[in-house]
């Protein structure tokens, strides 16, 4: 094919491209001038009545898209509540409900306008295309957005850390106060408000300290040189034992002794029975007649895989958890024992200060003292002849 014949089909091809494209102009102008023929024919009271009919038809659409807005608004608030209130009764975790509740929200919204849309005479199919070519253009432009809001839930179905819990992550630590979409927000000890994005938590380490309900807790104590080990290691075990809140030895024992501790006190003796049900059947709603049986059945199977849970974990061997003394360094001016003791976490910084100042004020009464750092000068005196 020469240079002239390519340049041909190209001329040809442009040229039917612009008749077909000047057809279409053409068409559109007649059919727009048909239309503008059709209303100089119309007659006044012709045009009035249908200018009318268009703005009664109009107010129709609009009294109904109204309607429907209001009642839709209604609809969402109830079954916003209602589903609130199983998750209440129910006893999901707060972190999660809060998620779910505003993804119900926002998804029901979103039907009601597109009902109100498509109510007020608007094509919806060109206003879900919008709304789709809208979303691929945020997705592009808010990756990292997106990355977070894929890390909060991931947060929320695997809960490495709930509401409440003490963590320790991206450098900060501090109470978990809020988890959001696309980020947790912590409170720090001295009340520092820190938020940390969901992304990077969802990838990143993190560190529970309230995942486990029992911690260790370590000292280092040092005594002098000359001072007597065993006498410093059964006055240290003497404290330690004296406090309530140390394991004396089984981390199992010591919550059950617990437990049975404060469901004694927490009771009142003239408590009624909860298993007892006194109200008469047709004074329950219409939700515990159709679903009470299925709770009664969840409670009853959750009772029995707690029994074979405690049943296995009896089974196997306890680990002891005495407190722990040892001389564990020698120091150039001190003798260094490590002193080690389990409690509950919820007890581990009060224990913590707590021992500080009883070993400071208590050891010396034992013949033990604190060592500090000494330096020993000798002076030579020379005699002069």
């Amino acid at each position: 094919m020469t240079y002239t014949q390519f340049d041909d089909i190209i001329t040809s091809q442009t040229a039917s491209a612009l008749g077909e494209t000047t057809k279409e102009a053409t068409d559109s102008l007649a059919s727009g001038a048909v239309t503008f023929k059709g209303l100089e024919a119309m007659s006044v009271d012709d045009l009035l009545s249908r200018i009318v009919n268009g703005l009664v038809e109009f107010a129709i659409h609009l009294a109904l898209a109204v309607l429907v807005f209001y009642v839709g608004k209604f609809l969402i608030n109830k079954i916003y509540k209602l589903t609130a209130t199983i998750f209440i009764r129910r006893k999901l975790d707060r972190s999660l409900a809060t998620f779910v509740l505003s993804l119900i929200r926002i998804v029901l919204y979103f039907i009601l306008i597109v009902t109100v849309i498509g109510i007020l005479g608007i094509e919806t199919s060109s206003f879900l295309a919008l709304f789709a070519s809208a979303g691929v253009a945020i997705g592009l432009a808010l990756s990292g957005t997106l990355q977070n809001f894929a890390g909060g839930v991931l947060i929320l179905l695997l809960k490495p850390y709930r509401i409440g819990d003490y963590i320790e992550a991206q450098g900060y630590a501090g109470t978990v106060n809020e988890i959001q979409i696309f980020s947790t927000i912590i409170n720090t000890p001295d009340n520092k408000q820190i938020i940390i994005p969901n992304g990077g938590l969802s990838t990143g380490s993190i560190n529970n300290y309230s995942k486990e309900d029992y911690r260790r807790v370590d000292w280092t104590i040092s005594i002098s040189y000359g001072d007597d080990v065993d006498v410093a290691r059964k006055a240290i075990s003497d404290i330690l034992m004296s406090d309530d809140r140390v394991v004396k030895e089984f981390i199992e024992d010591d919550r059950e002794m617990r437990k049975a501790t404060s469901d004694t006190q927490n009771k009142p003796e003239d408590a009624p029975d909860d298993d007892i049900d006194d109200s008469p059947e047709e004074r329950r709603s219409i939700w515990k007649r159709l679903f009470g049986h299925r709770k009664t059945v969840a409670e009853k199977l959750e009772e029995r895989l707690d029994k074979q849970l405690k049943k296995t974990l009896s089974m196997l061997p306890k680990t002891n958890r005495a407190p722990f003394i040892a001389l564990s360094n020698l120091n150039s001016s001190s003798i260094d024992m490590t002193v080690r003791a389990w409690t509950r976490s919820e007890f581990y910084w009060s224990l913590y200060f707590d021992m500080n100042e009883r070993f400071y004020k208590e050891l010396p009464k034992h013949g033990l003292s604190f060592p500090f750092p000494q330096m020993d000068v000798h002076l030579n005196t020379v005699e002069k002849a």
